[in-house]
């Protein structure tokens, strides 16, 4: 087999960087270890920024996002027992996000692909990247137990962190950055109603909590947890009780309860490795960083990535600029450390760390009182919960 780009991973970003190509008219192939059902039962976060929504529109797999997604001017903070309202359309320039789960994206791409007629293989193993550093590239892989190769030009690798495609470069060649937290978040996804009509974001002296929501009958709420604990040792009469504990008694009294379609824990960490680019293969989303879900950027940076990685490939193969391939990763790196920043920033913010000193409690509190308290530093949280603006590619 031969095309222009394999991309390794059907995800969110491998089928939207597939979709976006394939719309340009630049062949490729998607390779996927998992079935597809499998794809689909992944249960991620579901904000999506303004780009990533306009990236979605771009690529044509937009219709059920713009009819069911819920349009959301603002999130709200609770520290204290104070809540505290961020206009996020009023302070960022008209900009809002999306509350549309990761799974329904998932679906579409999924969908506006199979209409498109365009190859994806599913279940295939022995996955390998061959001659990156060459002009041709390929990859070998099997698929119902016989080999099969395909010639490319470039590779993307979107096979997330466990991936083969970071593993493919040799050692030595990446810079890894990584910060572990020393908690999880126990998540719980429910057919209840949200408690609120917004996202709320709480500091707790028991642990943070977000009360978010996939659709207006559907939510999702995470707890603060010690990463010793097991998701199986918290029944769904433990789970409510706690999240009631950690809200004011306004916001537990309209909480509404029910069982849980699932409930699982999730450790927190930041990582990222330089260069995103080796030779012939583009690392794009959780292959090349990973966030802790506070910030809502794990796949809007991987939309990020598709983003540059699409243009710069449009450029190759429509105008002959091969010398924007070299900018891929410096482009990439520099929104994904902005991203990384702003998760951190918010984790340190609201989450409660026990083995912290005096001073840094101080400081924590000192950080919540002045970007929750001015109009400055709320602009700076809206501003970049939206997403900042994608560079041009030029």
């Amino acid at each position: 087999m031969k095309t222009q780009v394999v991309i390794v991973g059907a995800g969110p970003s491998g089928l939207l960087l597939g979709q976006l190509l394939h719309n340009a008219g630049i062949s490729n192939i998607i390779l996927e270890r998992q079935t597809p059902d499998y794809v689909l039962s992944r249960i991620r976060a579901g904000i999506l920024e303004s780009g990533t929504v306009e990236l979605l529109r771009e690529a044509g797999a937009h219709q059920r996002m713009d009819a069911e997604g819920l349009v959301h001017d603002g999130v709200e903070f609770l520290v204290e027992g104070r809540r505290i309202p961020v206009p996020l359309k009023a302070l960022s320039g008209g900009k809002s996000v999306m509350v549309y789960g990761q799974t329904e994206v998932t679906r579409d791409l999924m969908q506006a692909r199979s209409e498109a007629g365009a190859p994806t293989f599913y279940n295939v193993s022995d996955v390998a990247l061959h001659n990156l550093k060459s002009d041709k590239p390929y990859v070998t892989f099997s698929k119902d137990g016989e080999p099969c190769r395909i010639d490319c030009d470039y590779i993307a690798g979107c096979d997330g962190f466990h991936g083969v495609s970071r593993k493919a470069i040799p050692t030595g060649v990446l810079r890894e950055y990584e910060c572990v937290y020393p908690f999880g978040w126990l998540g719980l996804l429910a057919d209840t109603p949200p408690i609120h009509h917004e996202l709320i974001y709480a500091h707790h002296d028991r642990g943070f909590v977000l009360c978010s929501q996939r659709s207006l009958t559907r939510s999702r709420y995470y707890l603060q947890v010690p990463l010793t604990d097991k998701a199986e040792a918290w029944s769904d009469d433990r789970f409510w009780d706690e999240l009631k504990r950690r809200l004011p008694q306004d916001l537990a009294g309209k909480l509404v309860t029910g069982p849980s379609l699932e409930k699982s824990i999730a450790p927190l960490r930041s990582f990222v490795v330089e260069p995103m680019q080796y030779g012939s293969l583009f690392l794009v989303g959780d292959a090349a960083h990973i966030v802790p879900p506070t910030g809502a950027k794990g796949l809007n940076l991987a939309a990020s990535d598709v983003n540059y990685l699409y243009r710069i490939l449009c450029g190759v193969y429509h105008q002959g600029r091969r010398d924007l391939l070299a900018c891929y990763s410096q482009l990439a790196l520099r929104r994904v450390w902005k991203g990384e920043r702003f998760s951190w920033f918010m984790t340190r913010l609201l989450h409660d760390f026990q083995e912290q000193s005096g001073f840094d409690r101080r400081m924590q509190q000192a950080e919540r009182d002045y970007f929750l308290g001015s109009q400055a530093g709320l602009t700076t949280i809206a501003e970049n919960y939206v997403g900042l603006p994608f560079e041009a590619v030029r």
